[in-house]
């Protein structure tokens, strides 16, 4: 099946190949990024493999449709940067990778958690100064804490077990939850607002939907602890970039780790080092001390790229031969 397959790094590049052994699919690689002015790139292919960052609204669908593309397979486990319904009425069949490494995401969640508490990169950079100095380095310990976990999917609940580990109180909410999980790890399902109230630690790992766009918004924030922690390692959406600001601002949220941003679209995957920044909101975060930023890295694993690539050329096989597809999105 002949493939163009967008917004590509040479890791993505590597596993693709790789896994596309076991396949024999004719896959062409670009770095640009899928929208309504690229999609016309398709020409020629009978379908298109993408990533969380290509932006395919009706427009771009409707020039993927134009050129005969029927397939579009997404490298990810979020699609709420496609527009489904215009997919549907234009014929064209969406797939995605729904798990590839929970333990990559809830890793780098706790790692984050841990470089922030113990001030990891604050002495990381004193120490190649020769600043052997401890102040300002204080941590606290992570046993007896209360962690607040919003999502229990997959990536949830490694996260739960591995703070379990770690002797910590783990509060969890969900829209469905999972009692005999819970029995099993020890955890306990709360109202959202409870869980906010009483963490320490809140860590998001939820899709983006509507009802879960700003989760994290002036609201939420003043029924936290003072000096609370957030990770969020799973939608930028999630929080409203605004009101962590001045959150932290006021000393409200103690900690911030973001592995995603609202409006990480141009900047997160790219070199921006010479170019500038010209998003004042990450910008003002980049300033705090107690804000650890990465690009969208939590997935980053030997692992987990070689199975975004298997289950991804696995789904364009099934539409290939017409079978069913297992990992398809539709309108709900």
């Amino acid at each position: 099946m002949k493939v163009v397959v967008f917004d590509t790094h040479r890791y993505d590049r590597l596993a693709m190949t790789t896994a596309n052994v076991d396949f024999g699919h004719e896959l062409h690689f670009l770095e640009v990024r899928l929208n309504a002015s690229t999609a016309s790139l398709a020409t020629g292919y009978q379908a298109v493999c993408s990533f969380v960052n290509d932006h395919i609204d009706r427009s771009t669908l409707e020039v993927l449709s134009q050129v005969g593309v029927k397939f579009i397979a997404l490298r990810s486990a979020g699609f709420n940067h496609v527009d489904l319904k215009a997919a549907r009425e234009l014929g064209i069949s969406i797939a995605r990778v729904p798990e590839y490494s929970p333990h990559a995401v809830a890793e780098h969640a706790i790692a984050m958690i841990l470089m922030l508490n113990r001030k990891l990169h604050r002495a990381y950079n004193r120490v190649r100064e020769l600043n052997f100095s401890l102040d300002g380095l204080v941590g606290f310990d992570l046993f007896n804490k209360t962690v607040g976990i919003v999502g229990t999917g997959r990536i949830g609940r490694v996260m739960a077990q591995i703070m379990r580990g770690f002797g910590c109180k783990i509060l969890a909410y969900d829209i469905e939850p999972d009692q005999q999980f819970a029995k099993m790890v020890g955890i306990e399902y709360v109202s959202l607002n409870k869980l906010f109230a009483g963490s320490d630690i809140v860590s998001l790992h939820v899709p983006l939907k509507p009802d879960t766009k700003h989760i994290i918004n002036d609201s939420s924030i003043e029924t936290m602890k003072k000096g609370v922690m957030v990770i969020n390692t799973g939608r930028g959406g999630l929080i409203d970039t605004k009101s962590l600001v001045s959150a932290l601002k006021r000393g409200k949220i103690g900690y911030a780790g973001l592995d995603v941003y609202e409006e990480e679209e141009g900047i997160f995957f790219e070199d921006l080092s010479e170019l500038g920044l010209q998003d004042d909101a990450l910008a003002r975060l980049l300033t705090f001390p107690n804000v650890l930023i990465t690009s969208h890295q939590a997935f980053l694993t030997h692992e987990a790229l070689s199975n975004i690539a298997k289950t991804t050329l696995a789904n364009l096989e099934e539409f290939a031969k017409g079978r069913r597809l297992t990992n398809e999105v539709s309108v709900q």
